[in-house]
């Protein structure tokens, strides 16, 4: 069982020696992580007045690009009206984002209750381009993953390690510049609604990899949602990585996790056509056209796919991945 936290308990100086003293095997990093609690538990907070969502949902999915921005960020989502969120690739207590908890931060903003839980341990201030938004030397936290908004209580939540191998940390990414503890994973929830209870997952798959090791991560993804949800409703979202690290064409077209989940009756057409990434104050390549992020659903109605453009009304960029919006309604299985 996942464990619970108001907050996540940060690395102790002790664990961070261990950490930068270790080996870098896969048998190593385990037992980093077993001895890690915020690698294995999860943080939630926030609040709303709600206690049911409706049987018809707004949902969207967003890598937030480490989240420089939680307030403008969170009213895109507001505007649009989104009751449930999946997102990736936020922060807490990292010097890119001023040491904030964006997802807390959020959630405040949007009156919502949040999960979040980490991807990896930041050893370092992030990528060069990131550093210039530094204005301290160290990371409080160096907390970086994924996470659920909702504008209602969990029921039941779940953390699911999709990399148990250390692909970071051992090497397995390349030199990327961003020493790393941790690996990709998703949050998995169990919300109330109108029409009974749905189980909604934020995802983040590898982008140093081949089309075989996301595969693998969506298999073992598949598995421990059907441990999880049974033959409960169930709508996944977020940054697949489709076509990521497969030059010249990144075409998602060769990945095949799509005719995986298809096979245990998932349905893809709920995500919007056309190519998710802008350019951004991190990443700024105009020319980096990529179709990266998705929902698939079982046991539901999917409609109204959008992407909706990740700037905010003053022009500021949000993130180098816009935001994907749908409905989902529930229907008999």
């Amino acid at each position: 069982m996942t464990q619970l936290y108001d907050r996540l308990q940060d690395v102790t100086e002790s664990q961070r020696a261990a950490i930068f003293s270790s080996a870098r095997t896969s048998d190593a990093h385990a037992k980093l992580m077993r001895d890690i609690p915020a690698m294995t538990g999860l943080e939630v907070g926030g609040g709303s007045p709600r206690t049911r969502l409706p049987a018809d949902i707004t949902v969207a999915a967003w890598n937030l690009e480490r989240c420089l921005y939680p307030e403008k960020s969170a009213a895109l989502l507001q505007s649009h009206s989104v009751q449930v969120a999946l997102v990736s690739e936020v922060d807490s207590g990292m010097a890119r984002t001023g040491q904030r908890n964006t997802p807390a931060a959020m959630a405040e903003a949007l009156g919502m209750h949040y999960a979040f839980g980490v991807e990896f341990y930041e050893m370092d201030l992030g990528g060069e381009t990131e550093r210039h938004f530094c204005k301290d030397d160290f990371n409080e936290s160096g907390w970086h993953g994924n996470g659920i908004l909702s504008a209602v209580p969990f029921e039941r939540l779940t953390l699911i390690r999709l990399d148990r191998e250390g692909h970071w940390f051992t090497g397995g990414a390349g030199d990327t510049g961003q020493p790393r503890m941790g690996g990709r994973m998703a949050v998995a929830a169990v919300l109330p609604t109108e029409g009974g209870p749905i189980c909604v997952v934020s995802t983040h798959l590898e982008s140093n990899a081949q089309a075989p090791h996301r595969h693998a991560e969506f298999a073992r993804l598949l598995v421990e949602v059907e441990a999880f949800a049974g033959d409960m409703p169930v709508l996944i979202g977020g940054d697949l990585n489709t076509g990521n690290h497969m030059p010249p064409e990144f075409d998602w077209r060769k990945e095949t996790l799509f005719a995986l989940a298809e096979a245990q009756g998932y349905d893809w057409s709920m995500t919007p056509e056309g190519t998710t990434t802008r350019p951004s104050h991190i990443t700024p390549h105009p020319d980096r056209k990529m179709k990266l992020d998705w929902f698939c659903h079982r046991g539901l109605h999917g409609a109204d796919g959008a992407i909706v453009a990740a700037m905010d009304p003053d022009g500021t960029p949000l993130s180098d991945h816009e935001c994907i919006t749908g409905r989902i309604t529930l229907r008999a299985c």
